[in-house]
């Protein structure tokens, strides 16, 4: 099974995974946690690479730059588009005011900013603004980016959607929020207060979402939901599609912030995040996912 994890910090961290493939090598795209007693060192985004979807071997990071990202960055998805590696993160530290930023990459490891960073926020009455937790896939002939805000008041997590043209610039104007209310909000039990870090798949002409359910440890769970459109959007199942582990296993205190990965042979994978101390720790593991009649399955 793999279990990845980043030391570089003095403890075991790796959080919000996103994994593609670029010039025959697998990228993994990850959160770096800050040194334990000492958040304000910040977050940043580390990059692994292998050759088989199992062992990671690290081989950079992209750190923080400018005003805009001096108090964190972390939550990265992941495009290949125009033979360059498009990173969508998020500023972390600013609350409200957190947001979406752009960089694009030749060979998947030296980055440039997006002069326009930061690209999306939060638009409209229903949330406070704030704009996280981006992931984005190519549908309909343009860019959808999904995003978790929360409501006024900061309490519950939700989903909402923007998009953009295909040319490649992702710059702030290109960005038109296509939702007036949450596409994704809490309403069963396991969810809790939050739903966020959706990750999208493409497949049969369909948008599917798979999301977080709960805040982090409360246990966080994976669910999934499917759109024609890719902004209206109906769950698949009201239990987890991937459950938190079991007592003394090494997620039992949640599986998380999933990130879902289609090979070049098809074979689609659910990347996710878990731990068994509450959060001390963060490991990155994976599954496989089938699909049965247009609905996903954990195969074993």
């Amino acid at each position: 099974m793999m279990l990845y994890t980043d030391n570089s910090r003095g403890r075991n961290g790796a959080k919000d995974p996103a994994v593609v493939k670029f010039h025959e090598k697998y990228l993994l795209y990850y959160s770096i946690m800050p040194p334990l007693g000492d958040a304000g060192q910040g977050w940043d985004i580390g990059i692994a690479e292998s050759t088989d979807l199992e062992n990671w071997t690290k081989i950079g990071e992209l750190g923080r730059v400018g005003k805009t990202e001096e108090k964190g960055i972390c939550a990265p998805g992941a495009l290949i588009y125009g033979g360059r590696v498009h990173l969508f993160y998020q500023t972390y530290g600013q609350f409200e005011k957190d947001s979406i930023c752009h960089a694009w990459s030749v060979d998947g490891v030296h980055f440039i900013r997006n002069a326009t960073n930061p690209i999306v926020q939060a638009q409209g009455d229903w949330n406070n603004k704030r704009a996280i937790d981006a992931d984005v896939a190519v549908f309909q002939e343009q860019l959808f980016l999904y995003f978790a805000t929360r409501d006024p008041e900061g309490k519950i997590q939700m989903q909402g959607v923007t998009k953009a043209p295909l040319d490649g610039k992702f710059e702030r104007s290109s960005w038109q929020q296509c939702c007036t209310e949450a596409i994704l909000r809490p309403t069963l039990e396991w969810e809790q207060d939050c739903i966020e870090a959706a990750a999208a798949l493409v497949r049969e002409e369909k948008m599917y979402l798979f999301y977080a359910g709960a805040y982090n440890n409360s246990p966080q769970q994976i669910g999934v939901a499917v759109s024609e459109d890719g902004i209206h959007f109906e769950r698949l199942m009201e239990e987890p599609l991937l459950a938190n582990g079991k007592p003394g296993s090494w997620n039992e205190s949640e599986s998380g912030h999933p990130y879902i990965f289609e090979d070049e042979d098809k074979r689609v994978y659910l990347f996710y995040q878990g731990n068994n101390d509450g959060g001390a720790s963060w490991y990155l593991s994976r599954v496989e996912v089938g699909f049965t009649n247009g609905k996903p399955y954990i195969m074993k």
